[in-house]
């Protein structure tokens, strides 16, 4: 495996994997995912309409202020690091209701009208593979010497 090599604040040598610089990327872009899903929630579709919509699917419309908690707050801890695996296992479970309520219905491809689920499947795959990575380097939530 290579090593990269940076300097910690005491300026001694740590060493960083490719693994650990590659859940990093992998966390930081998928809690930014995250923020921006959120975001169509709460900026464009409103957290109103999000929850109407819900509703038209006959779930409870409380159900989406949920959703968009778990979204933003999933979306920030994965960005920090913080409980990154337990974090990805909640977020994807979040996505694989959004495919039996919303988008399995549309079809495989997310080009379909309504969105098939595609893409919120490659999302759930990422989230595991996140998971089975954990923190990754720079987490707030990572012990030293893991």
């Amino acid at each position: 495996m290579i090593q990269m090599t940076t300097v910690s604040t005491n300026s001694a040598a740590s060493t960083v994997s490719n693994a650990d610089i590659a859940a990093l990327i992998l966390r930081v872009a998928s809690g930014g995912l995250f923020l921006a899903h959120a975001g169509l929630k709460l900026f464009v579709f409103t957290p109103a309409g999000t929850a109407a919509f819900f509703g038209s699917l006959g779930l409870p419309g409380a159900l989406a202020y949920l959703v968009i908690a778990a979204e933003v707050l999933g979306g920030l801890a994965l960005i920090l690091g913080i409980k990154t695996r337990i974090v990805s296992l909640v977020l994807a479970a979040v996505l694989l209701g959004s495919i039996v309520t919303v988008h399995f219905a549309a079809g495989f491809f997310f080009s379909n009208p309504n969105g098939g689920w595609e893409y919120p499947a490659f999302w759930i795959v990422t989230l595991i593979v996140q998971a089975l990575l954990g923190d990754g380097a720079y987490a707030l939530g990572r012990k030293s010497g893991r």
